[in-house]
């Protein structure tokens, strides 16, 4: 069982949310107040993992990294991987791409989201 947002991370979000990237000011834009039909949260909390954008109703977690990410890479995959055993999806972009191309990276989030959707939404053609 994990725990979401939980007090040991409470402090730690905070400063990550009063200091973000400007990567993360140009997605949250785009993200926040429910633009792309659904809610994100910025800075949630799962387990001791601080995501940078999560969506809960459909268990996608976005991640931003910067340069300092490349050397990373063994805790980034662990992290993956513990999200996926949550079910929760993860999409990884570089800091310069949502700078660069914002809506590119914003209609592969959407696409992702419309993959995720409930087989309860296709409707059955067959009579």
């Amino acid at each position: 069982m994990f725990t979401s947002n939980d007090r040991g991370t409470k402090e730690k979000r905070r400063v990550l949310r009063n200091n973000v990237t400007e990567a993360e000011k140009i997605l949250w834009k785009k993200l926040k107040r429910k633009q792309l039909g659904l809610q994100f949260r910025r800075q949630f909390g799962i387990g001791s993992y601080i995501l940078d954008f999560y969506c809960p109703e459909k268990k996608l977690a976005v991640e931003l990294d910067g340069g300092f990410h490349r050397k990373r890479k063994e805790y980034d995959e662990d992290r993956t991987e513990y999200l996926n055993s949550l079910n929760i999806s993860v999409m990884r972009f570089w800091n310069q791409e949502i700078v660069d191309d914002v809506d590119a990276v914003v209609e592969k989030i959407k696409k992702k989201l419309g993959i995720l959707r409930p087989l309860s939404r296709i409707h059955d053609i067959s009579l």
